[in-house]
């Protein structure tokens, strides 16, 4: 007998003739297909474009996979089948004394590395894709809109988003992605939340990311500030402010230790009783001899949970590094001092801000309505021209009403003209337990000087020693915090 055509010869031919086998021969050609299709149509593409990305990188792998399941399912159930026939086991005979078996054995060969190739490749760029900035911010355009934009604007636009969200580590990684197809789930059932809220649970700590690129050490010494402001009055009268900030920081033995940056050079821990981290009842000071200093807000008298205690790192005042919604008035003053928008037109800071913080459903309406309204405020005056793409530009920045984000629903820990932030501990409530410390709120000198204050002109006449800080309105009650007034919006 032919050995060629004896039954062990012909019975793995028998068991891949199957329909669920042959499904996955189907799939696992597609999909090989039609990722070095669209492998050469990205590669060669000028730019990046998300979609094409997800089919390369993710689909056209998960379909292989699928049609090679198939394929070993298929020969599984056909040698389970022809077991039940025959008890005589099906097995693989290869014989490398015929031409045909050695043919056959250098096609499995060629096929198997182009396959591993192609899966080496896939996996490399797959990984690369799924942490890049037009994964994570275009492939839910929707869902993510906000980030990507809001991170387009940042100080850290050129940082990619998997270096401040993962970090370095495979633990990290493989967390990431186990969160990510919940996220997934949630996109594709549309049950993600609107607007999408800060992960301050599941940040790394500041150690791990920004200290990889900023040195907690270094010494900033004092930094020279200018914010222009304009009053929602009918001149739109300028009162602006030049602060000296003490940053301060640097190692201790090098550099005089103080400003801004103590707060992370020394052991400051404290515990925050809501989500957002803008009430903190109590903080605990710890000096370099280990004495302690427990400082408890007034009536706050629960016992202390040592697994709630946090200590205080870059994150716990630059709580938004990338993802900042300029505030509208604050975005309004920057269009006037930039000369986008005409500081002579009559009233347009308070219209303008205004008329960003109106409901829309849409950004669609949102931008119409904005042309619509100031046309007919100020009408045949050219001068709106220009200050309507202007105040257009600054909406799609920094309002998503789809997604129902704006500066009201992130509060930024930094300063405190409009949300608490210093004074969530600098509040004169903080005292020890004996009652001879406290964390002060009227002590501004602290961490600034005021330079200058008032118009333009008034800029130019520095005070070196510093001078208190005159409010633009003649009732003012310095016992109030900032954010008791301010709140961003008219």
């Amino acid at each position: 007998m032919n050995s060629e055509n004896s039954p062990s010869n012909r019975a793995f031919p028998a068991l891949i003739r199957n329909w669920v086998s042959l499904t996955g021969l189907v799939i696992m050609a597609a999909s090989l297909f039609a990722f070095i299709l669209l492998f050469v149509i990205d590669s060669l593409a000028h730019s990046s474009n998300p979609y094409v990305g997800v089919l390369t990188y993710l689909v056209a792998p998960t379909f292989t996979t699928i049609g090679l399941v198939l394929t070993l399912l298929g020969l599984w159930l056909a040698r389970r089948s022809l077991l039940k026939v025959s008890p005589k086991p099906v097995s693989l005979v290869i014989d490398l004394s015929q031409q045909r078996h050695r043919r056959i054995l250098g096609w499995f060969i060629v096929a198997s590395l182009t396959f591993l190739l192609i899966t080496a490749v896939g996996s490399y760029h797959s990984y690369h894709f799924t942490e890049s900035v037009t994964f994570c911010g275009e492939a839910c355009h929707t869902v993510m809109k906000p980030e990507k934009v809001t991170y387009e604007h940042s100080s850290h636009a050129r940082v990619a988003c998997a270096e401040c969200h993962i970090g370095p580590g495979a633990s990290w990684f493989v967390k990431s992605k186990l969160s990510g197809l919940h996220q997934v789930y949630a996109v594709a059932a549309n049950i993600y939340p609107r607007p999408v809220p800060t992960p301050i649970k599941n940040l790394r700590p500041a150690q791990d990311t920004c200290e990889q690129c900023h040195w907690p050490e270094k010494f900033s010494g004092n930094v020279v500030r200018t914010y222009r402001h304009f009053l929602s009055n009918k001149e739109n009268t300028e009162y602006s402010v030049r602060l000296l900030l003490r940053v301060g920081g640097g190692n201790p033995l090098q550099h005089h230790e103080g400003g801004i940056h103590w707060h992370i050079n020394n052991h400051v821990e404290y515990i925050a009783t809501d989500a957002q981290r803008l009430k903190i009842p109590w903080v605990r000071y710890v000096g370099e001899d280990g004495k302690m200093v427990e400082y408890r807000a007034t009536g706050f008298t629960n016992q202390v949970n040592e697994a709630a205690i946090r200590r205080m790192d870059c994150m716990d005042c630059h709580n938004r590094p990338s993802h900042r919604y300029q505030k509208p008035n604050d975005a309004v003053d920057l269009a006037l001092a930039s000369g986008k928008i005409d500081p002579a037109l009559p009233e347009i800071r308070a219209k303008a801000t205004k008329l960003l913080v109106q409901e829309y459903a849409t950004e669609a309406e949102a931008l119409a309505k904005i042309a619509t309204e100031l046309k007919a405020q100020y009408p045949n005056d050219p001068r709106i021209e220009s200050a309507i793409p202007a105040l257009q530009e600054v909406y799609q920045r920094n309002f998503f009403p789809e997604m129902k984000a704006s500066w009201k629903n992130y509060p930024e820990h930094i300063g405190h003209k409009d949300w608490l932030g210093c004074f969530r501990c600098h509040d004169d409530k903080h005292t020890s337990a004996d009652g001879q410390h406290k964390i002060k709120f009227t002590d501004c000198n602290t961490c600034h000087v005021i330079l200058a204050q008032g118009s333009a002109k008034d800029l130019e006449k520095l005070d070196g020693a510093g001078q208190p800080f005159k409010h633009p309105e003649e009732e003012y009650d310095p016992a109030y915090f900032c954010n008791d007034c301010h709140t961003g919006g008219p």
